[in-house]
């Protein structure tokens, strides 16, 4: 019987296992086709399309708007938010209700024996049914908890705040990624039609010298140091619309616009206004150690940390609970079925006390390292703030040195132009003047494309917000307007907090 038992107990034991066994199924090819097509669509919804051609501060609004990587920093910030709220409920005090069934298969009777004489002085007895209800709705509360779960809803409130400041530096990047790809995208549409009609010269003059080439008309190594050199303008001509090609392309990903979507830009004036920059470097660095959001990151780790140092103290002291409760069983040889009860104690964790010592030395340790890193990203915030500044001065004068040059090819080629007019030269030494023309202009719209983007590095190595804390709505005309106001007061040299409190 027993040998049956055992047997029919690992069986049952072998059963369970393999009904707890866990299988997966692949993911199936539908399944991750309907998956891109849902991210497809949730990708670029609800965005306004376009209507005009882009400006500059359209470009930038409709990045800080639809940016993937902004969305995902504002859904970190919400998450921050949810967690500072659920941090709140720790707080309050431990309740715990229960309620339910209890029963035997026998009944619970109990004897008892004399420690004297060793026999039986009560006959078994039974106090207790062997089915009944119970519930119990208890609650406690420790006065020390309440105070460490204070301190850690603080920290978790300065966490939110440090995904604030994330979100921060990750706008101020767009922007400045924007400012990048714009002006090469400019450039790119205003010479990209010039380079293509001139690549079909280029090609149609190949054509005809090969043809001559073919009859056997003039001088054969002429004529192939002639196609040489024309072969040699389209590799150039090639290599300047590789460069130009794609700027769009980096555009349209910042602003998050549709695969396909036709992107047209408003072509700025052709005058080439150089941006001045009149705040001094004193004030520069005076707002760059208040203003970079990994700087105020650390403000609110400085804080994180000397927060851990007051938890290491409170969990030195004693705590005080307070407990109480309400019962009720249907014993039905109970007298009081129903009851409360209620109570205080202290409580006190001595092993805290012998580590104590050691706790605290390892967060005042927390806060030292996080002013020695606070410093150092001091350093080289400084550092980043000169580089940005001697980058701007040295694209003034590239700009300048480009501008010079392509006005001087401009006049050449004119020239060029006039003699070729006149029968004085050759098409091959027209289209080596226009090509020297153009990769001047194109030099020159790359110079001010990166001059115009080491200006705007300028502020933000100064971490200067591009937008003001607060906007009339989160239309995109009316980002693109705060933008603007915003350009334009740093261009007048007004960067300090437009309100006490403000960054």
């Amino acid at each position: 019987m027993n040998r049956h038992f055992r047997f029919f107990s690992v069986s049952l034991l072998a059963l369970a296992i393999s009904g707890c066994a866990v299988t997966t199924d692949p993911i199936t090819r539908a399944a991750s086709e309907q998956r891109a097509r849902d991210d497809m669509a949730q990708m670029f919804k609800a965005q306004e399309p376009l209507q005009a051609p882009l400006t500059l501060n359209d470009a930038t609004a409709r990045a800080i708007k639809y940016n993937l990587e902004g969305r995902l920093k504002v859904m970190e910030q919400a998450l921050a938010q949810r967690q500072v709220e659920l941090a709140t409920f720790d707080m309050l005090p431990r309740m715990a209700a229960s309620a339910g069934y209890a029963g035997r298969n026998n009944v619970s009777a109990e004897s008892s024996k004399s420690v004297r004489t060793g026999q039986q002085s009560l006959e078994p007895s039974t106090s207790q049914d062997r089915d009944r209800d119970v519930a119990d709705l208890t609650m406690v509360w420790n006065v020390l908890d309440f105070g460490v779960s204070y301190v850690s809803a603080k920290q978790q409130a300065d966490q939110k705040l440090i995904v604030e400041e994330r979100r921060r530096k990750v706008r101020q990047t767009i922007v400045q990624d924007v400012r990048s790809a714009y002006w090469r995208a400019v450039a790119a549409e205003r010479l990209l039609g010039r380079i293509d009609g001139l690549m079909s010269r280029v090609d149609q003059a190949r054509k005809d010298s090969q043809q001559l080439g073919n009859q056997r008309i003039g001088d054969p190594v002429q004529a192939m140091n002639y196609q040489r050199s024309l072969i040699e303008a389209t590799r150039q001509l090639e290599e300047q619309r590789k460069a130009l090609s794609l700027a769009k392309t980096e555009l349209a990903t910042l602003i998050n616009l549709a695969p396909g979507t036709e992107l047209k830009l408003a072509m700025p004036a052709d005058d080439y206004p150089v941006p001045e920059l009149k705040v001094g470097m004193d004030s520069l660095e005076r707002e760059a150690l208040a203003s970079r959001p990994e700087l105020r990151e650390q403000d609110y780790q400085a804080r994180i940390s000397a927060a851990e140092t007051k938890k290491a103290m409170l969990r030195l002291l004693p705590g005080l609970e307070f407990s109480a409760g309400g019962h009720y069983d249907s014993n039905s040889y109970m007298v009081n079925q129903s009851w409360a009860d209620y109570g205080v104690k202290v409580t006190w964790n001595l092993f805290n006390v012998m580590s104590g010592p050691a706790a605290i030395k390892v967060a005042k340790a927390g806060e030292e390292l996080s002013t020695a890193r606070r410093q150092a990203l001091s350093m080289a915030v400084l550092a980043q703030l000169y580089v940005a500044n001697a980058n701007y001065q040295e694209a003034r004068r590239q700009f300048q040195t480009s501008e010079e040059l392509a006005s001087l090819d401009g006049q050449i080629t004119q020239e060029l132009r006039n003699r070729h007019s006149a029968q004085g030269i050759g098409e091959l030494e027209l289209i080596q003047g226009e090509l020297n023309n153009l990769q001047a202009d194109l030099q020159r719209d790359l110079a001010y494309a990166e001059l115009r983007n080491a200006y705007g590095q300028v502020f933000s190595s100064v971490g200067l917000d591009p937008l003001p804390d607060t906007l009339k709505s989160d239309s995109l005309s009316d980002i693109s307007q705060a933008l603007a106001s915003r350009e334009a007061q740093w261009q007048r040299g007004e960067i300090a907090p437009t309100a006490p409190g403000s960054r």
